[in-house]
């Protein structure tokens, strides 16, 4: 089992396309029972907020089925026992984030 968390700012763009492309492209190879993909926040801006309209209008239309129960959560400690792959999307080391839970 090969589990990937992708990460970005507040996990309302960049990580959730990202999760919602790879679990695309790992369905089509069917390979899913091998793979566990998700995404979360550094911050908590968008906690709770839903795939921003654009980018869920993005993947719809490149084919890409994104979940309508997709909302944004925060990286916690836990996470780094549970992932393999941690894929950073943010390059910004001034944003005002909070630790880990």
């Amino acid at each position: 089992m090969i589990r990937i968390m992708f990460v970005c700012h507040g996990n309302i763009c960049r990580s959730p396309m990202a999760e919602f492309i790879m679990k695309d492209l790992v369905r089509k190879e069917n390979l899913t029972s091998q793979f566990v993909i998700a995404s979360s926040a550094t911050s908590t801006e968008e906690i709770g907020n839903p795939v921003y309209p654009p980018a869920r209008a993005e993947l719809k239309r490149h084919n890409v089925y994104c979940y309508d129960n997709k909302y944004a959560v925060q990286l916690k400690k836990s996470d780094y026992d549970k992932y393999d792959v941690f894929v950073v999307m943010d390059s910004n080391k001034s944003l005002n984030t909070q630790p880990c839970k």
